[in-house]
């Protein structure tokens, strides 16, 4: 199997094909097997195709259990709802929810990679497109030269080179949001702002979430502004005053976080609308490639995950998949996971509907949220963190 893409998803497919006893060589761009960025969200279904992945162990124990999730009027200062993630949560959903570090995540997904002595990784190989005849698929590299294989697992993020051939959507559609990021040593966060939950504040056209990361060592700020930005940028150093104006509407706590962060960087936020179309014969999709979605509903990677297991039990063990069988299989495994990753790509969209309401459209959310019980917040995400590896079955206990 050829993977285009070292990322968490490709690294993650490139496990679950050779588990099965494929090889796999992945193609990575950059100059080294590397990920950026801060914290990741993982719910449930992320953690069970971690499971399936022989990583669900590890995982939880370098990542930081989360008690609650909790919405906060970012203007008043009122605590509106908080979802519990303990006891009855965890014992439907089979997990709990957790956050990591997205290097302690992908150094995991490495280095079972790496132990698999199945998986050949090669930097410096940016893909430009692929060709295939009737028993091969071959990746065309910048560079000139190619690597051909039985198949194709286009894993090279949103702006796939594979995906722009197979797909030829164009660019991504930028949505109009910046979102800011940086991480503040737990050490400087007062004792009375620290609690073990992700905590959204949200405002009249903004919001900004919190969560501690790296076993609690870290406090990840991400705060998100809609200012109409219409230019894709990633990682642009942003000066800690002008974050603080952005926010300047929200109350005194959400401002006293922000005010904790020093070195931020800004992304403008960009996806994709879902598409029909992720095969090509011995070549297919993932991750962001195939689904490129907001991070708001905080299952980008969970997406990624579910889409390597189903990948790999569908290509089966290697002696159980005829030559002639990898575009079926590859056929089965965009029907069985298309609609559930449309329905997430669009659920990300909506959300910023819930949190960015102003006046009485904000009170009215407020009084609805704080309506729901325990219960009843579970059952609206039980669609999302309820299933196990392809996404399709709610776990109850």
């Amino acid at each position: 199997m050829i993977i285009v893409g070292g990322g968490i998803g490709g690294l993650a497919a490139a496990v679950a094909v050779t588990r099965r006893g494929h090889r796999a060589v992945v193609l990575e761009r950059s100059a080294d097997f590397a990920e950026i960025g801060a914290g990741i969200q993982l719910a449930p279904n992320g953690l069970h195709a971690l499971d399936r992945l022989g990583l669900g162990e590890a995982v939880r124990g370098c990542a930081v259990h989360i008690d609650e999730l909790r919405f906060m009027d970012g203007v008043t200062g009122e605590h509106v709802v908080s979802m519990p993630l303990t006891g009855a949560y965890r014992r439907r959903f089979g997990s709990p929810y957790v956050v990591v570090h997205r290097g302690e995540l992908y150094r995991l997904l490495l280095d079972a990679c790496r132990r698999s002595g199945a998986v050949e990784l090669r930097a410096r190989s940016g893909a430009t497109g692929y060709r295939q005849d009737a028993t091969s698929a071959t990746v065309l590299l910048a560079d000139g030269t190619h690597v051909t294989g039985d198949a194709v697992i286009g894993a090279d993020g949103i702006r796939s080179a594979i995906r722009g051939q197979l797909v030829g959507d164009g660019e991504p559609r930028v949505v109009g949001i910046t979102v800011y990021r940086t991480v503040v040593p737990m050490e400087r966060v007062p004792e009375e702002l620290r609690r073990n939950a992700v905590t959204w504040w949200a405002g009249p056209g903004r919001h900004f979430v919190h969560y501690a990361i790296a076993g609690g060592r870290y406090l990840n700020l991400a705060p998100s502004i809609e200012n109409g930005v219409t230019e894709a940028f990633a990682g642009k150093p942003v000066p800690a005053p002008e974050v603080r104006r952005a926010f300047a509407g929200l109350g005194a706590t959400a401002r006293r976080l922000l005010a904790l962060g020093e070195e931020w960087k800004s992304w403008s936020l960009v996806d994709r609308d879902p598409v029909d179309r992720w095969t090509d014969g011995r070549v297919t999709l993932l991750g962001d490639a195939a689904h490129p979605m907001l991070h708001y509903a905080a299952q980008g990677a969970c997406q990624a995950l579910e889409d390597a297991v189903l990948l790999g039990d569908l290509l089966g063990d290697l002696l159980d998949v005829p030559p002639d069988a990898i575009g079926e299989r590859f056929g089965k495994y965009a029907a069985q996971r298309q609609e559930r990753t449309a329905r997430m790509t669009l659920a990300a969209r909506a959300s910023t509907r819930l949190w960015h309401p102003v006046g009485p459209a904000a009170k009215a959310r407020n009084a609805m949220l704080s309506a729901l019980s325990a219960t009843e917040l579970h059952d609206r995400v039980a669609w999302m963190h309820g299933t196990r590896e392809s996404g399709h079955q709610e776990v109850r206990a």
